[in-house]
């Protein structure tokens, strides 16, 4: 659940990302699971890179690159 990590995301001063699996209901293998609620590896990898891709580290292609390569 993300809920609780993203109440106190406001009194962090680093960039601050949380994983999570909000959501009830879906029956689906964990593989499924894990890429529908975004915390899969390759879900983790582009979401790092989008990060670093606002902090200006990383290009914004490198992001779209991950994207597509991962099929997200």
């Amino acid at each position: 659940m993300r809920q609780v990590p993203d109440q106190i995301s406001q009194w962090v001063e680093q960039d601050y990302s949380s994983l999570g699996t909000d959501g009830f209901g879906l029956s689906d293998t964990r593989e499924a699971a894990r890429r529908h609620f975004g915390v899969d590896a390759q879900s983790i990898v582009v979401a790092a890179l989008a990060q670093l891709a606002r902090r200006g580290e990383v290009k914004a292609e490198a992001v779209a690159e991950a994207r597509q390569r991962y099929g997200l």
